[in-house]
């Protein structure tokens, strides 16, 4: 006998609990076939979990940022080989490292400009690497970018510390780059300086250019960088020795407009908001983005070599890849997750999507298992 919804549901209530995830919303759905639903509670002494409940998205913000800069090619606002300082002049004449944990006035020339594509593949030369974590020694670099100037871009997002956008993108134009423009993947750096670059082009905010892009025509509601519905948006927790403790209150950094709209890891959405967004792309942006830039950005576009040191080692590339801010699998699924508590996984192939949102930041590097387990029993029911 077929496996219903109701088979989904059971797997994700044994992931919900005070110890475990206080509470998720979650959405698989097969061609019209759409099943959506919230569990657990929103916060110590608040109400239930709903559909509608409003949660920190973090990295999934990533494929958001992409799609419109897409936008802005189909319109020849730019191209993907462009070099961005024609918008961003605060990137010319960048140096590289001469070794990534060096000392910051060790360098040699940037051996070209970074371009638009750079961005989209984050081979543009700065961004995080697992070694930053786990060697002995803080990495200059490291310690520049995040305690030095603020920039929050190679850790966890922290709106309360980055400054005004153009304050931003001229401190980045500060520090050398880690690896030499094309050469390797280095992660979420490339998106949020997308964020400015989208900004610079249109003349307007990052989050108007998404919103007359992206969010109005995709019907995308209750996505923004902030929201005032504080009502529905989830309390954040993270794991520590005595158990779960608040992360982010729902009246905290998320509940006011932060002075920096990070397109690497900003935004905060719902679980139907993000169906939107997938069906949206999966219409080419209903006429708003040309179809061979879908295809590209949801397939394989690193190089063997930009694989080899990549941020995360080679275990990140075992059947997949990385395309335009989004994972890539090698059976031709795409999505992407963040480290807040969220994932977002479409297979074409099935048609099928999966969104799962939590409140629970992540405790390691690798998708929880709730979200792998959750996205699996979708898999047997649509099977």
């Amino acid at each position: 006998m077929a496996k219903s919804h109701d088979y989904i549901l059971d797997v994700a209530r044994a992931q919900v609990g005070p110890s475990l995830i206080p509470g998720l919303s979650l959405l698989a759905a097969h061609g019209n076939d759409v099943f959506a639903t919230g569990l657990g509670q929103l916060g110590h002494g608040r109400g239930p979990v709903r559909r509608d409940s409003i949660f920190r998205i973090a990295s999934t913000t990533k494929p958001i940022t992409a799609s419109v800069i897409l936008s802005l090619i189909t319109e020849g606002r730019l191209a993907l080989n462009d070099d961005v300082t024609t918008w961003l002049p605060e990137l010319s004449s960048l140096r590289v490292l001469r070794r990534p944990n060096g000392a910051l006035d060790d360098t040699v020339a940037s051996n070209r400009a970074i371009t638009v594509r750079d961005l989209l593949t984050f081979t543009n030369g700065f961004g995080m690497a697992t070694q930053m974590f786990t060697d002995p020694t803080p990495w200059p670099i490291f310690v520049a970018s995040e305690v030095d100037l603020s920039l929050a871009t190679l850790g966890p997002p922290n709106p309360n510390v980055q400054p005004d956008p153009d304050t931003w993108i001229a401190r980045l134009g500060t520090l050398p780059l880690i690896a030499q423009p094309g050469a390797r993947f280095l992660y979420n750096t490339g998106a949020a300086i997308l964020g400015v670059l989208a900004a610079r082009i249109t003349g307007s905010s990052f989050s108007d250019a998404l919103r007359t892009r992206i969010f109005a025509p995709a019907g995308m509601t209750d996505t923004g960088f902030f929201t005032r519905a504080t009502d529905r948006l989830a309390t954040a927790y993270r794991s520590s020795p005595d158990g779960l403790v608040v992360y982010d209150e729902a009246v905290g950094v998320y509940s006011r407009p932060p002075t920096f709209e990070d397109g690497g890891a900003g935004l905060v959405s719902t679980v139907d908001d993000l169906y939107s967004f997938s069906r949206f792309l999966r219409q080419y942006g209903r006429g708003t983005i040309d179809p061979a830039l879908i295809a590209q950005m949801t397939s394989d576009q690193l190089t063997p070599a930009q694989k080899v040191d990549g941020a995360f080692g080679d275990a990140f590339f075992f059947e997949r890849s990385w395309g335009y801010c989004v994972a890539v699998g090698n059976d031709g699924s795409w999505g992407w997750d963040g480290g807040l508590g969220s994932s977002f996984w479409v297979q074409p192939a099935s048609d099928v999507t999966v969104i799962v949102l939590t409140q629970r930041v992540w405790d390691s590097p690798d998708l929880p298992r709730a979200h792998q387990e959750i996205r699996e029993a979708a898999m047997e029911v649509f099977s």
